[in-house]
């Protein structure tokens, strides 16, 4: 199941109370106080895990709590200290502030720890409180209250190129046949329901990663069809690849015209995505006809366009050798982290990730 966004109450743990307690043993008259302090809580510490996709272990689960310090004890032995909370999210995970919708973190990178909140700080046993002119103090303090917080978890699935067009443009059929990505293929519109991920592999030891997403309909950015629910999986790739069906069905729009919808729907939902670099492409040039509708749609748009058949294979090596130069192009321009950036980066296991909030 895809799931792209939770809400969840988180608590880090409390720290345990401070001891009062009064040193006994024989032979030792008037022993002083020996009260020791109490643990402290544990933080709640969020963790990209890059085989994660979605945030569907949250399902069921709204309330995360950290384990509490235990509370001091004689012979000034500090209690134990309660163990952190590890929670493991996607790459792309938004953690906000429901209260306030404030920003915490973009966790972006795997292997990437955050701490969000911190645990209570032990109370002060009462071994703490002596001195010469207070030598029995019978006072202890209790621990520190853990920090709590109501989160919204908003994934934005990261990829280098994010396949948008009409229902039934050959978006999933394109990605089963270039990557090992098995999505529902079927002759009826929106058989993609939830966005799909794939990792492309080209000579030379490169690759890429391709998302699906479901096909939008005119009216998208107001909720008609599956609506823009899944547009903001597409806001942090590097370039958009557009589908076109060349050949489309007696009653669907023209390609001129399905190529409008979808840019004016992208455009009405955030001008910023409509800006990233776009390539159009035609589909199924297997059909009869589609050489000379290609001409036409090429005539009507007056730029080049890619043509491809996802089914025999035709145009598929220029189609890939394209993407990989414009991803490379958006990379020398300083464009959003995408996860081809990791593919190959070595991990430095003994380097510091941990930061606070």
């Amino acid at each position: 199941m895809f799931i792209d966004e939770v809400e969840i109450l988180v608590r880090a743990g409390s720290g345990g109370k401070g001891c009062i307690s009064f040193r006994r043993e024989k032979y030792v008259p008037r022993g002083g106080p020996d009260g020791g302090d109490g643990g402290d809580g544990g933080d709640v510490v969020f963790e990209v895990a890059s085989e994660m996709n979605t945030l569907w272990a949250f399902r069921g689960r709204h309330e995360w709590s950290a384990a509490d310090g235990q509370p001091g004890s004689g012979s000034n032995c500090t209690g134990r200290m309660g163990q952190d909370l590890i929670i493991h999210v996607p790459p792309g995970t938004l953690v906000y502030d429901r209260d306030t919708g404030l920003l915490l973190k973009d966790l972006t990178d795997p292997g990437q720890r955050v701490i969000l909140m911190r645990g209570g700080k032990g109370g002060l046993g009462n071994a703490r409180f002596a001195s010469p002119t207070h030598q029995a103090p019978r006072k202890a303090f209790p621990g520190q209250t853990g920090q709590e917080r109501q989160l919204r978890l908003e994934l934005k699935l990261i990829a280098d190129v994010g396949l948008v067009g009409m229902p039934n443009a050959g978006k999933s059929t394109l990605l089963a046949r270039s990557t090992a990505a098995r999505p529902k293929i079927a002759d009826y519109p929106f058989t993609t329901l939830v966005p799909q991920l794939g990792i492309v592999v080209l000579s030379g030891f490169r690759q890429y990663v391709m998302a699906d997403l479901p096909g939008l309909i005119e009216g998208a950015h107001e909720g008609v069809g599956l609506g823009d629910a899944f547009l903001k999986h597409i806001e942090r790739t590097r370039v958009i690849v557009h589908l076109i069906d060349i050949c489309p069905s007696d009653g669907q729009p023209s390609p001129e015209e399905a190529y409008r919808i979808i840019r004016t729907e992208l455009e009405k939902y955030s001008p910023t995505l409509a800006a990233k670099p776009e390539l159009v492409v035609a589909t199924k040039m297997d059909l009869t006809d589609s050489d000379e509708n290609l001409r036409q749609f090429q005539e009507q748009l007056g730029t080049q366009i890619c043509a491809l058949s996802a089914v025999t294979g035709r145009g598929l090596d220029v189609f890939h050798e394209q993407v990989w130069r414009m991803i490379e192009e958006a990379k020398s321009q300083g464009a959003t982290t995408s996860p081809s950036d990791f593919l190959t980066r070595p991990i430095d296991l003994d380097a510091p990730t941990s930061e606070d909030v």
